[in-house]
């Protein structure tokens, strides 16, 4: 795969995830999360170029569902997910969870 430079900034996380690819679901974890892609650890397998589901919960109560995405990478159980679809709710929560958590780290340490 070529060297891209990813459009949105990643952030790291550690979040429990559930997928449904085809007709299984899955289940692991989400370890870096942008409006474009997700990297997680994950317990049933997905090929690359597959489209599944995936839906985690960022702040309770809010969750986050990405109707589509598309597997662009799968080293041993990690999955890389380019997400495509996902609803106007959805993305409004991410990218106020984005700004929250790049407020965080602009803010000094107590």
């Amino acid at each position: 795969m070529p060297f891209v430079i990813r459009p949105y900034r990643r952030f790291p996380v550690c979040r429990p995830v559930t997928y449904h690819a085809g007709l299984s679901q899955g289940s692991g974890t989400v370890w870096n999360i942008s409006l474009s892609g997700w990297r997680l650890s994950r317990d049933l397998p997905l090929r690359v170029g597959q489209t599944c589901s995936l839906c985690v919960t960022l702040s309770k109560p809010k969750r986050v569902f990405v109707v589509a995405g598309v597997v662009r990478w799968v080293r041993g159980e990690e999955s890389g997910i380019q997400t495509h679809v996902a609803n106007e709710t959805t993305q409004l929560r991410m990218v106020h969870y984005f700004r929250h958590r790049a407020q965080e780290r602009m803010q000094p340490a107590p």
